[in-house]
């Protein structure tokens, strides 16, 4: 009797078009959210072991160079959603070849981008941590931290976006669970055990990306039982292919480098109207807002590959119900968690501090940004749905209006007049007023982007 046939290497992918929406969505979304919500995890404990192991000013400082973390970020994620944009459509349409052009193109630049970041960041790093708002004491922090950080910068990211983007929702989890284990294995050895501090805690980031990195390589260029494979081939830049990535994927830089540019406003604002308090306060309030929006991004990651696979077939209806029913399951979250946030802000503070001043200031501030957080999941929801349809017209329009018009302008002006207090306000605000312009985009001109 012949052995049973092994499943087709694109079955996982072919389910996107079939499986009911609804049970798709909670899989995917599901899987997505307990990867990148692993990783919210990752970063209350790393603010936990600075500030617990090394002090209030060593976090602050940490939160300088995150702006620096935020610009890797954009670009990963720039070609990790416009690749997996076009992987997602062509696997829809049966196109295997233009999948791992796509991927393949994608690795290539993000390489050189990488690259490049690290030898211009190495450069011209102290000017960059004094532009950033480092000064004093947190410069030294800053500068050990960030040395480390440039120096990894290649292995930044795992491309788990490519991944979903076949359907592969198991190891995507696994490129966030398993180095984020790394991480906080990590951290407390190299923190505590070795007494490197902030060093410490860079080598832990450095270490868990840079086994996410491997993982990647394997399944892209390794791996068989797949719909394509990473050849050397695939590797080499196409103008065409490069263009239509970065086409797509230029909305989430924009939004990358939008939220690295309003943290370097808001951290260089609370130096001149808060000084080192206030930069405290932020640096805790920054990564609970982290946390919570790890949720909301993983719900805009479990969408992007079955609106993209279905459109790639003309599978409108499906796509319209991805659609709402992401929106609504993100509202709802958003909503319940800035709630809750709301009420436990003192409890949420004191896990990280003791000092009396950075605590009452950063649970003020925690109570108003909150507002905030029950609004923040929706411009980056209707973002990656434009994406995913590959039509990131309505994507640019909302990454650069909503930070140009809306967010900088708040914080500026509100910081100015009424200092700590209306930095956190104008936080606040620029989620609930971008929330309400992304859903009159969407509103406008969704069904024509659908049937695209």
């Amino acid at each position: 009797m012949s052995a049973q046939a092994p499943p087709r290497a694109d079955e996982h992918a072919a389910t996107l078009g079939t499986r009911p929406v609804g049970r798709l969505l909670w899989h995917a979304c599901s899987q997505t959210t307990l990867s990148v919500g692993v990783y919210g995890i990752y970063a209350l404990t790393n603010a936990w072991f600075v500030a617990r192991g090394v002090g209030a000013t060593a976090m602050a400082a940490v939160n300088i160079v995150a702006p620096l973390l935020l610009a890797l970020g954009a670009v990963s994620t720039a070609l990790g959603v416009g690749g997996a944009s076009v992987v997602s459509r062509a696997l829809g349409a049966g196109d295997r070849s233009g999948a791992a052009r796509a991927a393949g193109n994608a690795f290539t630049v993000f390489w050189a981008a990488a690259l490049t970041t690290t030898v211009v960041g190495l450069l011209g790093l102290d000017p960059l941590l004094r532009a950033l708002g480092a000064q004093g004491e947190t410069f030294g922090y800053a500068h050990d931290y960030a040395v480390v950080i440039l120096a990894g910068a290649v292995v930044s990211t795992g491309f788990s976006s490519l991944v979903r983007a076949e359907g592969r929702m198991r190891f995507s989890t696994m490129l966030w669970v398993v180095p984020v284990v790394v991480q906080i294995v990590l951290d407390p050895l190299l923190i505590y055990g070795l007494d490197l501090g902030v060093r410490g805690a860079a080598l832990g980031t450095v270490g868990g990306q840079a086994v996410s990195a491997a993982m990647s390589v394997w399944f892209f260029f390794v791996q068989r039982r797949r719909p394509y494979r990473v050849s050397p081939a695939d590797l080499r830049p196409r103008a065409r292919t490069v263009g239509t990535v970065l086409g797509i994927g230029a909305p989430s830089f924009l939004a990358g480098f939008g939220a690295t540019l309003l943290a370097v406003v808001v951290n260089t604002t609370l130096v001149a109207v808060g000084g080192a308090t206030a930069l405290a306060a932020f640096a805790i309030c920054a990564r609970i807002q982290t946390f919570v929006a790890m949720p909301q991004l993983g719900i805009s990651q479990g969408m992007q590959p079955i609106v993209g696979y279905n459109a790639g077939r003309r599978l409108v209806d499906r796509v319209v119900l991805a659609r709402v029913l992401s929106l609504r399951a993100t509202l709802v979250y958003s909503v319940a968690a800035a709630a809750l946030v709301a009420v436990a802000a003192g409890p949420l503070v004191g896990f990280f501090v003791d000092e009396p001043a950075v605590r009452s200031s950063a649970a003020d501030a925690l109570r108003i940004m909150a507002v905030g957080f029950a609004a923040a999941g929706v411009t980056p929801l209707v973002s990656a749905y434009f994406q995913a349809v590959g039509h990131p017209r309505p994507s640019y329009v909302l990454s650069v209006g909503t930070l140009v018009v809306v967010k900088v302008p708040l914080v500026l002006v509100l910081g100015r007049a009424y200092g700590t207090t209306g930095i956190w306000v104008g936080l606040a605000a620029g989620e609930l007023v971008s929330a309400a312009a992304s859903a009159l985009v969407l509103r406008r001109i969704a069904w024509s982007a659908a049937a695209r």
